[in-house]
Parts: structure tokens; C-alpha cells; sequence
């Protein structure tokens, strides 16, 4: 699963890792798992991939990111304000 994150605060994030939980294809929980998306300078797009075991996007249908798990470099409040998701697949991304 590939994500495009850029941070737009003026600050650079040291760490930041989201929890989030995969929806299978009739609306069922799939897994709970954490997204580290490292290091993001700021202003800056970042390409981020993750491998996820016996699991296919054709085979979700749903992402909910609960939260950060982590956030350093930048209040810990922004991690959680500041995420705006978007998807431009069939898989529905909310935050």
C-alpha cells in the first residue's frame, strides 16, 4: 500500500506513526496496524510503502486512521488536526 504524505507545517516531523484500521470488502474489520511514516521535512511530499500480508487493495474497501500513535518534532496535537486523507482509489480514506 503506497501513500503520498507531505507536511505542511512549518516545522519538520521527526516521526510520525498513524494507527489505523483496514475494512475488507463487506465492511468487516480486516486488521488494526501502524503506519511509521518516518521522517517528513516540511513543504515537502514523501512517497511511503508498506507491505501488508495476505491482504490486496482490491480486497478493501475502507482505511480509518484512529490516530498517532507518534508524533515528535511538532506539538502532538497537529499529528491528530493536522492529517487530511485522500484517496484517489476505490478505497474509501477517513481520519
Amino acid at each position: 500500500m503506497s501513500f503520498l504524505i507531505t507536511n505542511g507545517f512549518e516545522k519538520p516531523i521527526e516521526q510520525v506513526v498513524f494507527e489505523a484500521v483496514l475494512f475488507d470488502a463487506n465492511g468487516q474489520v480486516d486488521r488494526l496496524t501502524l503506519f511509521d511514516f518516518g521522517a517528513l521535512p516540511p513543504a515537502r511530499p514523501r512517497v511511503r510503502q508498506f507491505v501488508l500480508p495476505q491482504a490486496e487493495c482490491e480486497g478493501l474497501s475502507r482505511i480509518l486512521f484512529n490516530g498517532a500513535n507518534t508524533c515528535r518534532g511538532v506539538d502532538p496535537a497537529l499529528c491528530e488536526t493536522g492529517l487530511l486523507p485522500s484517496s484517489r482509489t476505490g478505497i474509501e480514506v477517513l481520519g
